[in-house]
């Protein structure tokens, strides 16, 4: 993805909770448009393999929207579930024929020609790089998907599926929030920085937690002191602290409330200084920095 993209990114990946038939699903799509997020994320497992279909007869009732948006979606996990009655074991499923299948499938139930982004969902102990890497060409060749990119891999993981691509991958959507942390300190965000890779935030607010802060806790008073002394959100505030990271973050954020994604996008606009960010990770990780 480039620098165009959307800061923010809207997941879909609850879209069977938010309790919004199509057109009120479309109407979503468009208020994030006017609210400067242009990117969706999706993946074929979300909803029990039915993520896809939903945001695609959301789109049917506003196909206007299709030339609007940039879309994301994964493929690689292979979940127990009704719809796919051939699954006896979860397991990861990195094949040529599965990616390109996979990518084939989401191009249909959403209803587009082709996909700005494709990851693998997550790293597959059995991946075969040159597979992989032929998939995505074979993808990219037909017009099918622009780029490629993974989640949740380690930078070894990523340099593997790298050293057989012709061009750079996109993305690598990891978790990143103030309640995990780890990315700071595995790698992850310097591999980013290094070779100019776009980390995406999965769970940004740390699935929720963000949003229940109790004062009692250090980091639950400290983000509600800072919070308050700039004006802002305990979950804007979350926010800004991945923004302000040089990598580039991408959080994505995953609401079906319009008014909650307008104040979500808000925190761009949050100047948060260095000893503010510090703090946040000090009491994130209960302890000062070494």
């Amino acid at each position: 993805m480039n620098q165009s993209t959307s800061r923010l990114i809207q997941g879909i990946w609850r879209i069977g909770d938010w309790g919004l038939d199509a057109r009120a699903v479309a109407g979503l799509v468009e208020a994030c448009l006017d609210s400067g997020i242009d990117t969706f994320d999706l993946a074929d497992i979300y909803t029990g393999y039915q993520c896809e279909s939903l945001f695609g007869e959301a789109l049917r009732t506003a196909p206007h929207l299709k030339q609007r948006i940039k879309l994301i979606s994964k493929c690689g996990i292979a979940l127990v579930n009704a719809a796919r009655p051939q699954h006896r074991v979860k397991h990861y499923n990195t094949s040529a024929e599965h990616i390109v299948r996979s990518a084939e499938h989401s191009l249909a139930a959403i209803g587009v020609e082709r996909l700005d982004l494709l990851l693998i969902h997550r790293p597959d102990p059995l991946m075969d790089a040159d597979e992989i890497a032929g998939a995505f060409e074979r993808l990219q060749r037909d017009g099918k998907v622009a780029r490629f990119g993974v989640s949740n891999f380690l930078p070894h993981q990523f340099d593997l599926i790298q050293s057989r691509m012709k061009e750079p991958l996109a993305a690598n959507q990891v978790e990143i929030s103030l309640k995990h942390t780890d990315t700071l300190f595995d790698g992850t965000l310097d591999h980013a920085q290094q070779h100019h890779v776009v980390p995406q935030a999965w769970s940004p607010l740390g699935g929720g937690a963000l949003t229940r802060l109790d004062a009692g806790s250090v980091l639950g008073a400290t983000v509600m002191r800072i919070a308050a002394e700039l004006n802002v959100t305990a979950e804007q505030l979350a926010i800004a602290w991945l923004l302000r990271h040089p990598a580039g973050i991408r959080p994505v954020v995953g609401s079906g409330k319009i008014e909650r994604i307008r104040q979500l996008v808000a925190a761009e606009k949050i100047v948060l200084d260095r000893q503010h960010w510090f703090e946040l990770l000090e009491a994130s990780l209960g302890r000062a920095v070494p």
